[in-house]
């Protein structure tokens, strides 16, 4: 049997506008466990979400990033950046070495508030779940076709996700540009 040894910043890479995932480990190297390498842009916020099977660990490895990892006192639609738990959890502004583990059922998110890209590993249980997410989101993403909201929810479905408030990409606007729309999917 052989391992598996990459160099830095090798893997196969997923690169669209809204991600930037590198395959590290996954299910055709023979893992268990999908590991990936994510830099997420600033404005960019998966939305609040729950997994009924699939667990997950996340790392930051530079940049900052607002976590979630817990169920609220009560769900909003809109965003979760303000939620808090029964025992008094919140959203958590972490830095590089910060660590989150998301037992399945358990509520979860992550965005990058700040005005420069974040970079974490990113792990998640059973393999290849996330990796054919990653790969149907991003065919979609580059289709330079309008989100149809409808094959989004779809896909979801397929992949054990249930999204609680919605995933945005609302990219920083420079100063002196006008202001661009927001995109989700």
């Amino acid at each position: 049997m052989t391992g598996l040894i990459l160099p830095p910043g090798q893997g196969r890479k997923l690169i669209t506008k809204a991600q930037e995932v590198t395959f590290k480990a996954t299910e055709a190297h023979g893992s268990s466990i999908s590991i990936f390498e994510v830099v997420v842009p600033p404005g960019f916020d998966v939305g609040a979400h729950v997994h009924s099977e699939a667990q997950e660990f996340f790392y930051v490895l530079e940049g900052e990033l607002q976590l979630l990892a817990f169920e609220p006192t009560q769900r909003t639609e809109k965003d979760w950046h303000d939620w808090e738990s029964p025992d008094g959890d919140k959203v958590v502004r972490a830095t590089e070495g910060a660590f989150m583990f998301v037992p399945p059922g358990t509520p979860h998110a992550f965005r990058n508030a700040s005005d420069e890209p974040a970079r974490m590993l990113f792990q998640c249980l059973p393999s290849p779940i996330h990796e054919d997410y990653f790969e149907e989101i991003a065919e979609i993403w580059s289709s330079g076709k309008g989100i149809d909201q409808e094959a989004i929810e779809e896909m979801r479905r397929r992949y054990d996700v249930s999204q609680i408030t919605p995933l945005r990409f609302e990219p920083p606007t420079p100063v002196g540009s006008p202001s661009a729309p927001a995109r989700g999917a």
